[in-house]
């Protein structure tokens, strides 16, 4: 039986959410993996998608999680969520993006509203950091190829 990947990310906010998530699923099942998007629910109440995406988490073996920047410098609070569930369920979280630069290098000292910004080396928070068991600086294939070896 494949291993199951939960695709977590803003993937499903762009008008073409569902080839997107059609797309994903194929790379998984091209590398031995079974593909679970978070439109596979077919939810449309808040709650029903809630418990729906945590069911998926629930029955995935890993999650690929996008944490590219999304409506501004930092990723998806729903993929954030989302990693820290996973995390705490036992899951392996994997995540890729562009650009791997450390925050610092980002943004600075300081943010553009005089934050402190923190100084670990990461391209993302601590907290998301340190819950993947790697970031993969390329998309999402880069990430599944990644996973390869983990199955």
């Amino acid at each position: 039986m494949n291993k199951k990947i939960y695709i977590a990310g803003f993937d499903v906010f762009y008008s073409d959410a569902v080839r997107r998530g059609i797309k994903y699923k194929e790379i998984c099942k091209k590398y031995g993996f079974e593909g679970l998007y978070p439109l596979d629910n077919e939810c449309t109440e808040a709650k029903d998608i809630f418990r729906g995406n945590l069911a998926l988490i629930d029955k995935a073996d890993f999650i690929c999680a996008n944490l590219n920047d999304f409506r501004g410098v930092d990723m998806d609070s729903g993929t954030a969520f989302e990693i820290g569930y996973g995390y705490a369920s036992g899951k392996d979280i994997f995540g890729y993006t562009s650009d791997i630069s450390s925050l610092r290098e980002k943004l600075g000292e300081h943010d553009d509203r005089g934050f402190s910004v923190e100084d670990f080396g990461m391209c993302v928070n601590l907290m998301i950091g340190c819950a993947c068991v790697h970031i993969v600086q390329g998309d999402f294939e880069d990430c599944i190829k990644y996973i390869l070896p983990e199955r």
